[in-house]
């Protein structure tokens, strides 16, 4: 990994915060993405004096709003001219409706439309190096996801696992969508399930039964570097390059969700988060 640069949102905990470590170790140049300051700093002085790599930054972006990711993209433009490696590893989990605001439902902006504008604006700087890849952080829970078009604000009797499972198979459906729009080029793009990780994700923003059982699953569940593998797995594995498109578990292809790979669902899926981010499509 040495010479490549690597991009991770939601890097300042969990799955995230080991990444970022593992990269680092192997040399790459780690951009860490984060939305508290204080703590994605002590993060970044814990991965150099563990790696002894220097060459890790911290970006401080709320990626709830759409002026925070364009903010992320160009402060990291100011910077760089490439991108080797971008893993949309941020996400949250609601049991409770909130607006973000730009008057989007929170878990829609976060888990989905941001790692597609994120995305979309760094295109160019993807481009521009010589074999990128795309990591979509997405879950097993996108099996009982489906895309309600006419609601994706989840208006009306909110229920945040299904709001949550939505966003889940948004992002294999963005994944394979990307990998159709850049054949033949040498960006790639990968989604994965991380595994049930003992991170704060099940009980930080939820309340009553789940955030109950996910206390009491706690001990079964896996570490935030195991649940790492597969990403890092992704970002670094030469025998990936020229495959596009694929869904992994456990650092194996799987399949995924019949809807995950109907084709006019995906691009139809592209066209509306297109027309919501349109306003902050544009780079300057």
């Amino acid at each position: 990994m040495q010479g490549k640069v690597c991009l991770i949102t939601g890097a300042n905990a969990g799955i995230g915060k080991e990444v970022c470590m593992e990269l680092a170790t192997r040399g790459a140049e780690v951009v860490m993405s984060a939305r508290n300051r204080a703590q994605g700093e002590q993060v970044k002085d814990q991965i150099i004096a563990k790696t002894g790599n220097k060459r890790v930054r911290l970006l401080v972006a709320d990626l709830s709003s759409f002026q925070g990711v364009v903010g992320l993209c160009e402060a990291f433009r100011a910077e760089y001219q490439k991108l080797d490696v971008l893993v949309n590893n941020a996400g949250i989990f609601l049991t409770d409706y909130r607006e973000t605001s730009d008057g989007i439902e929170t878990q829609w902006m976060v888990n989905h439309l941001a790692p597609y504008l994120l995305t979309r604006r760094l295109l160019d700087l993807l481009k521009n190096a010589q074999e990128a890849r795309i990591i979509n952080v997405s879950s097993k829970a996108h099996l009982r996801g489906r895309i309600d078009f006419n609601n994706l604000n989840g208006n009306g009797k909110y229920d945040g696992l299904t709001a949550y499972s939505q966003s889940k198979l948004a992002n294999i459906l963005f994944t394979k969508e990307l990998a159709h729009r850049l054949a033949g080029t040498h960006v790639s793009s990968f989604a994965l399930h991380p595994g049930v990780v003992n991170t704060h994700i099940g009980n930080k923003n939820s309340g009553g039964w789940m955030s109950w059982a996910w206390k009491l699953g706690k001990p079964f569940m896996i570490s935030p570097a195991k649940g790492a593998q597969t990403i890092v797995y992704l970002a670094t594995e030469p025998q990936l390059a020229g495959l596009n498109g694929l869904y992994f578990v456990n650092s194996r292809p799987h399949p995924s969700s019949a809807d995950s790979t109907d084709r006019e669902l995906s691009n139809k899926l592209w066209k509306v988060s297109e027309e919501q981010t349109r306003e902050y499509l544009t780079v300057a």
